[in-house]
């Protein structure tokens, strides 16, 4: 009880309280979340994404992560297609609950949640983290998954009626993650070195900024949201998402033969809530807005208790040393 207690007290109180900051900002102000979510996805997840990579070792982990990544959101997936299914679901809701599912918080709450946790008191040595770097890489192979595909078939579940394949491609070219990525790996190899360059401490300063306003923008996102307590498909989705997930991704894990800090980070990181984007892009096709902003809402808000748990089962499945 008393690791449960340190967790939740160090790893995700802290999170929850910049998230009900900008829960109270918005409701003091009325802050434009579209501005929000462009200064996310425009300037701090691509530089973050970039700095990451670049400063990072590349090797064989790390690709084994990225497939791992896709492995987890294909089960989900057919896991959330299968569910559906049997509820008898229509179209709409079926896009809606598969979004839910597959789709989570790996930026906004995945990034800060990861970097808590592995410079907390269990992971420090001789005043250091030496785990912190290794843990937010593989959590950077997980969100260059996510983004790419929330805002490609996350887009087409969300409006199947309207998109074609020409669409599906133009929505990832507009993504500058999808490019950050190419640019890191191609100027790692080349024989400069980016860190000595003036504009390196803006990088970094932004890399670090991340956290703060990715978690701030959730709390705006989440101020918006009205709740409806009697739709038993939204506890559903929520479980699959909160449950469900870790459940695969310790599966996975297994089969793929992690361990240690690996380990505990894809566990950890597949527990997180369902993306603030699902909503967004539920809003922008009008599938089922509702039911996506209350899954989002949900989602965050149990996570408080079940990441404590996932937290600590991660540790004690997979030591580290």
């Amino acid at each position: 009880m008393q690791v449960f207690f340190y967790i939740l007290g160090n790893n995700i109180i802290p999170i929850f309280t910049v998230i009900f900051l900008g829960f109270l900002l918005n409701r003091a102000f009325k802050l434009d979340i579209f501005t929000l979510t462009k200064i996310n996805l425009y300037v701090f997840v691509p530089i973050f994404v970039f700095v990451n990579l670049y400063t990072t070792p590349i090797d064989f982990t790390l690709i084994k992560a990225l497939i791992f990544g896709i492995a987890l959101l294909a089960t989900n997936m057919a896991a959330s297609s299968w569910v559906a299914r049997i509820r008898g679901y229509d179209l709409r809701t079926t896009s809606a609950f598969k979004n839910a599912v597959m789709f989570y918080n790996s930026g906004n709450i995945g990034v800060p949640l990861i970097t808590l946790v592995f410079s907390s008191a269990p992971y420090i040595v001789d005043g250091q983290a030496p785990y912190l770097d290794l843990a937010l890489t593989i959590q950077v192979m997980i969100l260059v998954v996510q983004n790419v595909t929330t805002n490609t078939i996350g887009v087409f579940n969300a409006g199947r009626a309207y998109l074609d394949w020409k669409e599906s491609l133009k929505a990832i070219l507009h993504m500058p993650t999808v490019y950050a990525i190419p640019t890191a790996l191609i100027l790692k190899s080349l024989p400069i070195d980016l860190t000595a360059a003036p504009f390196w401490p803006g990088f970094v300063f932004i890399r670090h900024g991340l956290i703060s306003i990715a978690l701030l923008t959730l709390g705006v996102q989440l101020s918006r949201t009205s709740f409806n307590f009697k739709d038993k498909d939204i506890y559903l989705a929520v479980a699959m998402r909160l449950i469900g997930g870790p459940a695969l991704a310790l599966i996975l894990i297994k089969a793929f033969g992690f361990a240690g800090v690996v380990a505990q980070a894809l566990m950890i990181s597949s527990s997180v809530p369902t993306a603030v984007n699902t909503a967004l892009i539920a809003v922008e096709f009008d599938n089922r807005p509702d039911y996506a902003s209350q899954a989002v809402m949900l989602a965050t808000i149990l996570s408080a208790v079940t990441l404590t748990f996932v937290i600590y089962a991660a540790r004690v499945l997979f030591p580290i040393g």
